[in-house]
């Protein structure tokens, strides 16, 4: 066993025992000194014999005081509110027991910024006051021998001794001492260490065990190899089972990583994607999904409304007035509508997304089915931020036409994304505005046992899709995409999605496919 430690001891680990060896009460300068090596491999060395439990080092710091330059000249000549006290003295002895700043700074030999600083203390002293914009001595400002103030008297011993030990410090000046560390223009610290190496048991039988000092091999150069000298050289051990350091890859953010799944799988069912802007007309967000104007989810403290610009485009031809149509009457639908006059200034309003659908009305506007959409992007709601919920979230919409789309068609490509996902779904009815036979989905979580409501779909309304001259059935789906990323990496924090955790995320797989449920 010892042999084999021997063995895989690295050259400078030897000499440093071998030091040691000669006199257990070296300094890491005396060891490297006498074995003829840097300073920094003894100190190296001496991390690597106490991991292994060869030696075990024995550190103390010691703070070193002594005074900055800008100390040393107020040892000499004082400190600022000292000067100022001995100007005001000085002034009070010639009849003038208020005095103006300009003249004070002056007599004082101080800056405009060391007197702002000393007036405060020399208030709390009572040594002068304010008085009409005039710097007024006090009594106790006459009669203050400055000579005797601990501070003075501080300074003066620093001046004298050089430096001083922390520890060595009287302790007349232990309140003054703490003091100055809030002036930190006074004072020098330098932290020395030194350090003491301790044999252990294991270190004591190396020592009895010997070994041989030489330099080692650990990396063969083309001469060597070429030549074959490499035979000849001493090679150290090492040991195979030792801890190797942990490698932290670059990776895809967890959030990131779902989206990129989830665009996959759309592609690969066939979908288009399409992209839009985060900043969204009131009509395309609202209107043409057949969403009232009074609607709660029209109001400041459900949606961000922009200021600049005021006002966006409406479309032109006639599809502004198809819009208000469905929304006052119900349009050739059959529908009664929402029966209120609809306001085309509020439709012109300019909002933050509130949901991606918008892009899909917008697709349906320029596109004619049979068709399949999805899209992936930001959007924003006035949610209090809390472990479930914030004001800004990313979703996925999507849309399927064609003369043959059913409501079981629905069904059925959710079932296919969901499995894609890895998910157990089912289905429960809902309500939205711009769709009916309206669904949530839901998927199951094993460690909980329970469901967890994911996303809502349903078939477009006839409201909202007649003003775009869509004469098919049209599947509309949707879900949030940071819940989705809370259940595959067991997050029960919203917000830790983004937070700067790098230990979190250093722990996390590179792979994509985290959990299959």
């Amino acid at each position: 066993m010892i042999e084999k430690i021997i063995n895989e001891l690295h050259l400078y680990e030897k000499k440093l025992l071998d030091g040691l060896a000669k006199n257990s009460n070296l300094t890491p300068e005396e060891i490297a000194k006498l074995e003829q090596m840097p300073v920094k491999a003894v100190t190296s060395a001496a991390g690597m014999l106490e991991s292994k439990n060869i030696i075990t080092v024995d550190k103390t710091s010691t703070d070193n005081i002594s005074l900055s330059e800008e100390g040393k000249d107020y040892a000499l000549n004082g400190l600022p509110e000292h000067r100022i006290l001995k100007a005001l003295q000085d002034f009070s002895n010639e009849g003038k027991d208020e005095v103006g700043m300009d003249e004070v700074i002056e007599r004082a030999k101080v800056s405009k910024a060391q007197m702002n600083f000393s007036i405060g203390i020399l208030m709390r002293h009572h040594w002068a006051k304010m008085n009409n914009g005039k710097l007024a001595i006090t009594d106790e400002g006459k009669n203050a021998d400055i000579s005797s103030l601990p501070q003075v008297k501080f300074l003066k011993f620093l001046h004298d001794k050089k430096q001083i030990t922390e520890e060595n410090i009287p302790e007349e000046f232990i309140k003054v001492r703490a003091e100055f560390n809030k002036r930190k223009d006074l004072l020098n610290i330098k932290t020395s260490q030194d350090f003491h190496f301790i044999l252990n048991d294991i270190g004591k039988k190396i020592l009895d065990e010997g070994f041989s000092i030489q330099n080692e091999a650990t990396q063969l150069t083309h001469d060597q190899l070429k030549t074959g000298s490499w035979k000849n050289l001493h090679y150290r051990g090492y040991d195979i089972n030792a801890s190797a350091p942990k490698n932290y890859p670059g990776k895809i953010h967890p959030l990131q990583q779902t989206i990129e799944e989830i665009r996959d799988i759309f592609i690969d069912m066939g979908f288009d994607e399409a992209k839009g802007t985060i900043l969204e007309s009131a009509f395309w967000n609202f209107d043409m999904l057949f969403q009232p104007q009074d609607h709660a989810a029209r109001e400041m403290q459900d949606t961000f409304y922009v200021s600049n610009p005021s006002q966006a485009s409406l479309p032109g031809g006639d599809l502004v007035e198809k819009t208000r149509a469905e929304h006052e009457h119900g349009g050739n639908t059959g529908s009664e509508g929402w029966n209120y006059k609809w306001n085309e200034d509020i439709a012109k309003q300019i909002v933050l997304r509130t949901h991606t659908t918008g892009l899909s009305v917008r697709y349906l506007s320029k596109h004619q089915p049979p068709l399949k959409m999805f899209s992936v992007g930001r959007v924003f709601r006035r949610e209090t931020i809390n472990y479930k919920h914030l004001p800004e979230f990313h979703q996925v919409e999507g849309i399927v036409a064609g003369e043959d789309m059913s409501f079981k068609n629905l069904l059925g490509i959710l079932k296919e994304f969901y499995r894609k996902l890895g998910f157990k779904v089912r289905f429960r009815p809902a309500y939205f505005p711009y769709t009916y036979l309206s669904i949530e989905s839901e998927i199951y979580v094993p460690e909980k046992k329970s469901w967890m409501e994911l996303g809502g779909s349903g078939m477009f309304r006839p409201e909202v899709l007649e003003p775009l001259g869509i004469k098919t059935q049209v599947a509309a789906f949707g879900l949030g995409i940071e819940r989705l990323a809370m259940m595959r990496y067991g997050i029960e924090d919203i917000r830790m999605l983004y937070q700067s955790d790098i230990g979190w995320l250093r722990k996390l797989p590179v792979t994509r496919n985290i959990k299959n449920f």
